[in-house]
C-alpha cells in the first residue's frame, strides 16, 4: 500500500461512529406514496385510514360457471370478499398494514403459479371511523384477473380525502379463482350494484356495523379498471347490444342489454380506466359478432346518463384507444364526460407497482407493468385527477373543475409563464396543480351532453 492510500485509510478509521449513522436508510415505499414531481390533488388527504375486510353473500345468484349447455341456470349463493377503506383517527398518512394477495391469472397454471405476496399500505387494520360523515361511497372494480388489492393505492387516497372506499373481490375473476369468463360478463355490474346496497345496509342508523352513520351511499362513485370499467359503464346505464348474447349462457345476458335494467340511482360518477368491451378489444379475443362499439350499440351508450371519466393509456393493447376506449368517450353522448390520455401508455395504467414477488416471472410482471411509464408516476396522476372528478361530482366541490377543465389538451403544449411572485402571466397555459416541467405526456379533453 502506498503512503497516499495509507492516509487515506488511516482517516477513515478515525471517523466518529456518529458520523458514519448519519445517512438514514431510505423509506419503505408503499404504493401511493407521492413523488416531489405528483400534481397537487395526489397528497393524501386529511384523515388517517383504517381498513377492514367484509365477507358479504349475494344469495340466489345464477351460477354461470357451473351452467348447462342447454336448460335452466343453477343458482348458488355468491360470495364477495370486500375491502373498505374509511376515514379514522389520526394523523393523515400514518398507519401501517400489509395486505396479502397472490400472484397468477387463475388456479392450476404452471407458468404463473399462484405465488403468494404482500403489498404495504399506510391503513391501520380495524381502526374505528370518523364519525363525522356521512362520506360518499366509492366502489372500486378490479380486471380480469385481479384483486380488490390491486389499487390499494387509490383505495387508501380517496378514503384519506373522506370517501369510503369499498373494493371488491369478483368472485371467478381474481388472480386466485379465475373462472369461466361469461361469470365475469355478467356479474361484473350485478355484483356493484349488490355491494352498493350492503354498504348503505351497514351504513344505516342503528346497523351495528363500524359504518353506522359514516356512508353516504346516495352519493356513489364507481371506479372500475378494465374488466371493472366495463362493468362500471354497465351498472351506470350503458347497457349491452343484443349481439353478445351468445357468450353467455342460458339467455342470462339478457338481463343486462339496453332497455332491460334499471340503472340505481344512487350512481352518481363514474370513472372507468382502461375499460374493456369497445369493438377493438372484442375483436382481438375472436369475437366478430359484436355491436358497432363491441358491447354497445348507439341506443346503450345514449344511456349512459352519468358523468363519466375515462382514463386510458393511447398504446392501450387490450382495451385499445382507437377503436376501443376513445369511441365510447366520443359517443355517450346523453353524459357529461372526461378523457385523460397518458401518452404512450398500454393497458396497465391503473394498478399498484409491480410487487417483488413478479420480477422472476416476466408474464406476471408485465401485469402491473408499464414499459414507458413509472407506475409510482401514473398512480400519483391517477389519483390527482380521481380526486378532482369525485370531489365535483360526489361532493359537488365546484373549485375541482379548475383542475379538469384545463387551457390546451395536450401538456406537452403547455406554456408555463409566472411573473416573479408566482402569479401567472396572460400567456400562462399551465394546468392547475402542477408545476413547471413537470405535465408531460398526458392529454385531457372535455365533453358535454348534446
Amino acid at each position: 500500500m502506498n503512503r497516499s492510500r495509507l492516509t487515506l485509510s488511516l482517516a477513515l478509521l478515525t471517523v466518529p461512529l456518529a458520523a458514519a449513522q448519519t445517512v438514514a436508510p431510505a423509506p419503505l415505499t408503499v404504493p401511493g406514496d407521492t413523488r416531489p414531481d405528483a400534481p397537487e390533488l395526489a397528497a393524501r388527504g386529511q384523515y388517517a385510514v383504517g381498513v377492514r375486510t367484509l365477507n358479504l353473500v349475494n344469495r340466489g345468484q345464477q351460477d354461470i360457471v357451473n351452467a348447462p349447455k342447454e336448460g335452466a341456470i343453477p343458482r348458488y349463493d355468491r360470495p364477495l370478499t370486500v375491502e373498505v377503506w374509511y376515514p379514522a383517527p389520526g394523523v393523515s398518512g400514518s398507519g401501517s398494514v400489509l395486505y396479502r394477495d397472490v400472484l397468477g391469472s387463475g388456479p392450476g397454471d404452471p407458468k404463473r403459479p399462484n405465488t403468494p405476496f404482500e403489498t404495504p399500505g399506510r391503513a391501520t387494520r380495524d381502526a374505528p371511523a370518523v364519525q363525522a360523515g356521512p362520506f360518499p361511497l366509492v366502489i372500486l372494480s378490479h380486471g380480469y384477473p385481479g384483486s380488490r388489492i390491486l389499487m390499494s393505492y387509490l383505495g387508501e387516497n380517496l378514503a384519506s380525502k373522506g370517501y369510503i372506499v369499498a373494493s371488491i373481490d369478483h368472485t371467478d375473476s381474481t388472480h386466485g379463482d379465475k373462472a369461466a369468463f361469461a361469470s365475469t360478463l355478467v356479474n361484473r355490474a350485478l355484483d356493484d350494484t349488490f355491494v352498493i346496497g350492503e354498504m348503505a345496509r351497514l351504513g344505516a342508523a342503528g346497523s351495528g356495523s363500524f359504518l353506522s352513520n359514516v356512508v353516504n351511499a346516495d352519493q356513489t362513485g364507481i371506479v372500475g379498471y378494465s374488466m371493472g370499467g366495463y362493468g362500471a359503464l354497465n351498472a351506470a346505464g350503458a347497457g349491452f347490444g343484443p349481439q353478445m348474447a351468445p357468450l353467455v349462457p342460458g339467455g342470462a345476458f339478457a338481463q343486462r342489454q339496453a332497455g332491460n335494467y334499471t340503472v340505481d340511482p344512487r350512481i352518481k360518477a363514474v370513472v372507468a380506466l382502461a375499460p374493456w368491451g369497445g369493438d377493438a378489444a372484442v375483436k382481438a379475443i375472436g369475437v366478430n359478432f359484436g355491436g358497432k362499439y363491441g358491447f354497445w350499440e348507439d341506443a346503450g351508450l345514449a344511456n349512459l346518463k352519468v358523468p363519466t371519466m375515462f382514463i386510458v393509456g393511447d398504446r392501450d393493447d387490450v382495451a385499445f384507444y382507437e377503436g376501443g376506449v376513445k369511441p365510447l368517450f366520443e359517443n355517450a353522448v346523453n353524459t357529461e364526460r372526461y378523457m385523460v390520455v397518458y401518452q404512450n401508455a398500454s393497458h396497465n395504467s391503473a394498478p399498484n407497482p409491480p410487487p417483488a414477488a413478479s420480477l422472476g416471472n416476466f408474464d406476471d410482471y408485465m401485469h402491473y407493468a408499464e414499459p414507458a411509464w413509472d407506475l409510482g408516476r401514473l398512480n400519483n396522476l391517477n389519483q390527482h385527477f380521481v380526486t378532482a372528478f369525485l370531489n365535483l361530482k360526489l361532493k359537488g366541490q365546484a373549485a375541482a373543475a379548475e383542475y379538469l377543465n384545463v387551457p390546451v389538451q395536450k401538456s406537452n403544449d403547455i406554456k408555463f409563464s409566472r411573473n416573479a411572485d408566482g402569479t401567472p402571466k396572460p400567456d400562462d397555459t399551465s394546468w392547475k396543480g402542477f408545476r413547471d416541467r413537470t405535465a408531460r405526456g398526458i392529454e385531457l379533453y372535455h365533453l358535454q351532453p348534446k
